[in-house]
């Protein structure tokens, strides 16, 4: 195997396009908590080390679900199952990511944040992989957590300790979550059937599943809002705050219109989940923005 090719197999054990939303939360956060720019080293060794975090636990995760990648379209082609990486060779990445990742949180930023990396890629390798995951259809949920972490990273990093802006932040990525997976799990409900997964949109029927995720998506939009009177926030992330909220209710709505009459499909669902992603990408655009154009609404 070429050096390209064995490097490309690393690199996807880290699910990079999960990293990369992450990494959208996270600098907006810290803007908004430091109410500007924060240096450049800790901006630097806050995201690489948010980064390196979350590849740790990407590659954890597929070292410990390898045997149900093998039976979903969806996962069959990632290195393990294909043997491009070993199982003994994604240990070892996954070990030394996660201590680099901490190191750097730790001494780039703060103790603080380094817990909380630490945290992080435990939420996501021990509650949600190997506790929740096969076990109930709350997975998602509860082991969502993990995701929501890089916003606590980002506010601990830039003030050292943790506040109601930075909890309310990490809710609405918590509630969001349901929203965001749930219709990607409709798609690829037999895939998770296959591997006995009892993931929500896969093991029960769409006119439940739109319910919920028109439910958690209310429950999002509502918790983006109060940081408008609890967390300072300002004009410019009330209204993208307000009129994304509008554009994603709108979307979720018309999936569970769909679904109540018997017309899901996978392009409608799929949809929302992409739907999802632009909704919290804008919110957190309008979130760093925030402090450069005006002041506090309350």
């Amino acid at each position: 195997m070429s050096a390209g090719r064995k490097l490309r197999a690393y690199v996807a054990l880290t699910k990079p396009r999960v990293i990369e939303l992450l990494l959208v939360t996270t600098l907006p956060t810290m803007f908004f908590a430091h109410g500007g720019i924060p240096s450049v080293w800790l901006m630097v060794a806050t995201m690489v080390g948010g980064a390196l975090a979350a590849a740790s636990a990407g590659v954890f995760n597929c070292y410990i679900d390898r045997d149900m990648d093998r039976l979903m379209r969806r996962t069959e082609k990632r290195p393990l199952v294909t043997g491009e990486v070993t199982p003994r060779e994604a240990l070892v990445f996954g070990w030394v990511l996660g201590i680099v990742s901490i190191a750097l949180l730790w001494f780039g930023a703060n103790p603080l944040t380094g817990l909380l990396g630490l945290g992080a890629i435990l939420l996501y390798v021990v509650l949600y992989t190997l506790i929740l995951k096969r076990r109930t259809t709350q997975n998602i949920v509860w082991g969502g957590a993990a995701g929501c972490m890089p916003v606590l990273i980002a506010w601990a990093a830039v003030t050292n300790t943790v506040e109601w802006p930075a909890i309310i932040l990490f809710m609405v990525i918590f509630l969001w979550t349901p929203p965001h997976y749930w219709p990607l799990s409709m798609k690829y409900g037999e895939d998770y059937r296959n591997a006995s997964v009892p993931m929500l949109g896969a093991v029960a029927g769409a006119k439940l599943v739109s319910v919920q995720v028109v439910l958690y998506a209310y429950a999002t939009v509502v918790c983006s809002l109060l940081l408008v009177p609890v967390g300072g926030a300002g004009w410019v992330y009330t209204i993208g705050a307000a009129l994304s909220g509008i554009w994603f209710l709108a979307e979720t709505h018309r999936l569970h219109g769909r679904a109540q009459r018997g017309e899901v499909s996978d392009k409608s669902a799929m949809k929302v989940f992409h739907g999802s992603i632009s909704y919290l990408t804008i919110l957190f655009v309008a979130l760093a923005i925030d402090p450069f154009v005006g002041g506090p609404l309350f």
